[in-house]
């Protein structure tokens, strides 16, 4: 096997969680009042994951994907929903989306056939006040939820793919250790749970916070956390609730998991894996002595 692909293999039953991955993560994040005072720190998270690819199926080498919500047509935001897999069929970016909620939605244009509010003004008309953009003019929320999980899959296809690391744009998180990005790798296994700082202004901030793990391409899904609750007529921001939406998200390109061992493989992988290291140590104890 390839060396990194064992190391994939391995961490995804025995390391990943642990608080050696942890150290292994990168962390940019940053809260700020508008889309300049974020700008930089964004910039330099994509820098780390190398050039953004093209819209197209199948997988580059390496380099980022990213989703700005500005291109969904009219047909498919608000008032209307969002396809979970639209970002893997109708513009092939290899990400899919899942969740306890109802449904995502991507809000409308300023100008758009139905009249429709902008910064999700058709859930709660007093949402506008509250959000901004990083990336005019769109915005995307779970319906129902205050959670979006975010899979990853070789672009245009139901391969599943793994990603070296994922982040995202949210507008007015005003409370700390609240919002959230976890980070999970194969067979479900948890990377860790990173906070999103708040923004530096009372409504209508950014903040952005990614996260890069140097072991390569570990992560298969992320779970984002809002706020602590669900976009919802009737429900408005007050100093316990915190209501927050998304912009950009930034990730790396999703490559094929390969030659990764079935569940039974694992136990005869990690059984010979526990001799070596007796025979090592014993030769190391009498190397000493």
């Amino acid at each position: 096997m390839h060396k990194n692909l064992f190391r994939i293999a391995l961490g995804a039953t025995v390391g990943l969680a642990s608080a050696n991955v942890s150290a292994a993560a990168v962390v940019t994040s940053v809260g700020g009042s508008d889309p300049a005072s974020i700008q930089s720190t964004v910039d330099a998270y994509r820098t780390t994951l190398g050039t953004l690819n093209a819209n197209v199926t199948g997988s580059f080498a390496g380099g980022r994907r990213e989703i700005n919500w500005d291109g969904v047509p009219d047909a498919l935001s608000a008032p209307n929903n969002l396809p979970a897999d639209f970002f893997n069929v109708n513009s092939p970016r290899g990400a899919v989306f899942s969740g306890p909620g109802t449904g995502f939605q991507v809000s409308a244009n300023a100008v758009n056939p139905t009249s429709t509010p902008v910064e999700f003004g058709n859930i709660n008309a007093t949402y506008p006040g509250l959000f901004s953009t990083f990336s005019p003019q769109r915005l995307f929320t779970s319906l129902g939820s205050n959670i979006i999980d975010v899979s990853f899959f070789v672009p245009g296809s139901t391969t599943p793919a793994l990603t070296q690391g994922f982040g995202a744009v949210f507008t007015d998180v005003d409370l700390a250790s609240t919002t959230s990005i976890q980070y999970f790798g194969l067979n479900n296994v948890s990377l860790g749970t990173f906070f999103v700082p708040p923004d530096a202004v009372a409504n209508e901030g950014l903040s952005f916070l990614g996260v890069r793990f140097t072991e390569g391409s570990v992560i298969s899904r992320v779970r984002i956390t809002s706020g602590n609750a669900a976009l919802a007529n009737g429900v408005n921001e007050s100093a316990g609730v915190d209501l927050a939406a998304l912009d950009d998200f930034i990730y790396g390109e999703p490559l094929a998991i390969t030659a990764v061992p079935e569940p039974e493989s694992y136990a005869l992988m990690l059984a010979g894996l526990g001799v070596i290291g007796a025979v090592i140590r014993r030769r190391r104890k009498t190397a000493a002595a």
